[in-house]
């Protein structure tokens, strides 16, 4: 299996190497790589990487997934509109 091409976060591109890579730095957490990387950071949420994340990181620790910490889920706490994301960068000009 090449490293290189096995992409573990979709949204932001994020490779097998490159966590591999971070675990050989000394990064085991979940939240140290997803700051250092973007990782879950993308539309889903880590819906679809956080999983896959996590199982690497117990298979490198050597511990059983359930023992690996869960990310940190920050949802907005409310909605807003776009045009009111608009208006308010008109706004500041």
């Amino acid at each position: 299996m090449d490293k290189d091409n096995v992409i573990i976060c979709r949204c932001e591109d994020i490779t097998l190497k490159e966590i591999h890579e971070l675990f050989n730095q000394g990064y085991t957490d979940f939240e140290e790589i997803k700051r250092i990387t973007r990782l879950g950071m993308g539309p889903c949420q880590a819906n679809t990487c956080g999983w896959l994340v996590q199982r690497e990181i117990a298979k490198y620790l050597g511990v059983n997934v359930d023992n690996v910490k869960t990310p940190n889920v920050r949802p907005p706490v409310m909605g807003v509109k776009l045009k009111a994301i608009r208006d308010g960068a008109d706004d500041e000009s």
